[in-house]
């Protein structure tokens, strides 16, 4: 993590430091007063609510090293010691990451997409591991702030840096990529989250290009060639390589699915090249070519890449297969979803052996065409020979009402304890149950008590 002296921030970044301080050193950076290591730059935020700003003094009795201080913040009581005078906090922070970055000086690849960041993430980690030093994003840490973090977070030996980018609006993809400046740049899909914001999955595809914003002038693009709303923008690339993957055959990578079952997916690239990953779900041959792409794009040999593919293991919660002491295969997807992830869920689930059950709930922020959205993945149902749906949440109820006939048997819960009752009782050896919904909907808990049959 960040090592550096006072003396080196007032080089990077614009501020302001009493001199008797500028030899002192900091280690690393927190933005929670309650959890400052010794040395630690403390980073406060004025928000509407609370000012950080108050826990400044305590911060550095606590052995912060330093804290960063907004000229316009209003103290109640005397601030003195190595503080860092800064215009605006947050900013600063963006600053410093930008300038720390430059300084470790790893390949940066950047990583956006409605669907698939993380596992993406996870699978270009695994491939590059074994030979390089690699650090990515860690959790959630993919915003205005996340990201800085996990910048600073960066040892200076790093030779990769994967950062994952998120957004809920226009600009805030633009602002990260800037912050990055990324050598690769990835847009794994475009689907429907964060509709209510950007008003259609149009939207979505500019917002989520702003992701080339700080490519580097030799830098690649990878993107989603299945998904037209992506090409008129990656027509505006004059002098950028470029390079697409899916199914189609004008793809530059071109994805074939050979087997999949339980275990996990076998497939090949361009016909030639053939891999295997022990994960579900046939959508996420495309997140492991991107991974193997880069891969090649690093350097790395068709054996050394197949190798390290085959090992790949998911932050959890992403097409991850438990089997209960009852002989029952649960596979809880519940980290997120939206109607695209809902119907590659349901492939996944189609394709396999035994009694085949699906839990769905709400999938949030798609803004006023929800309803309709709900209903396309019911109806997405028809001839996928899932024998039972059960539906848990409001906007869950159109799935139900789209979906109940082209089941065995449906059953819409208000309630999610009812739900784990039903299912509890209902489930039988060899079934192969499938969990998915928004994270809001915490559907974990139903994975949870199947798992543990409580």
């Amino acid at each position: 993590m960040i090592e550096v002296t006072l003396k080196q921030i007032k080089e990077w970044i614009p501020c302001e430091i009493d001199e008797r301080y500028l030899d002192r050193s900091i280690h690393g950076v927190s933005i929670d007063s309650r959890e400052i290591d010794d040395n630690n730059l403390f980073v406060p935020f004025k928000g509407e609510n609370t000012d950080g700003h108050r826990f400044v003094v305590q911060a550095l009795k606590d052995g912060a090293g330093a804290a960063f201080y907004q000229y316009n913040a209003k103290p109640d009581h005397e601030v003195e010691g190595p503080i860092i005078w800064v215009n605006d906090t947050m900013l600063a922070l963006q600053e410093l990451a930008k300038a720390y970055l430059k300084h470790v000086n790893p390949k940066v690849i950047a990583v956006t997409g409605s669907n698939g960041k993380t596992t993406t993430k996870d699978m270009i980690e695994s491939v590059l591991k074994p030979a390089f030093k690699v650090k990515k994003t860690q959790g959630n840490y993919n915003n205005e702030i996340g990201m800085p973090l996990t910048i600073l977070q960066l040892d200076e030996d790093t030779d990769i840096s994967i950062l994952e980018m998120g957004m809920s609006g226009f600009h805030e993809i633009e602002l990260l990529s800037e912050i990055a400046q990324p050598d690769i740049a990835v847009i794994t899909n475009i689907g429907e989250s964060h509709m209510q914001d950007l008003g259609s999955r149009e939207g979505i595809a500019r917002a989520k290009f702003e992701i080339v914003s700080g490519l580097q002038p030799d830098g690649v693009f990878i993107y989603d060639g299945d998904e037209p709303l992506l090409k008129p923008h990656v027509e505006t690339l004059k002098d950028t390589e470029v390079i697409s993957i899916g199914l189609a055959q004008d793809n530059d990578v071109v994805c074939s699915v050979e087997q999949h079952d339980a275990m996990g997916i076998a497939f090949s690239l361009n016909a030639s090249e053939h891999y295997q990953i022990p994960i579900l779900g046939t959508h996420n041959m495309r997140n492991a070519a991107i991974a193997i792409t880069i891969g090649k794009l690093l350097g790395l040999s068709y054996t050394e890449i197949q190798d390290n593919i085959a090992k790949v293991k998911l932050t959890g919660m992403r097409m991850e297969l438990h089997r209960t002491d009852s002989d029952i295969s649960v596979i809880n997807d519940a980290y997120n979803a939206s109607p695209t992830s809902m119907k590659a869920a349901i492939d996944t689930l189609a394709a396999m052996e035994g009694r085949k059950i699906l839990i769905l709930a709400d999938v949030l922020e798609l803004g006023e065409n929800s309803a309709e959205m709900h209903a396309s993945v019911g109806t997405y149902l028809e001839n996928k020979g899932i024998d039972i749906l059960l539906t848990y949440g409001k906007e869950a109820a159109h799935i139900y009402e789209a979906g109940k006939a082209n089941v065995n048997e449906a059953q819409h819960f208000d309630d999610k304890e009812d739900l784990i009752h039903f299912i509890i009782e209902k489930a039988q050896p060899e079934d192969k149950i499938l969990i998915k919904g928004s994270r809001g909907m915490k559907l974990e808990d139903i994975a949870d008590a199947l798992i543990n049959n409580k």
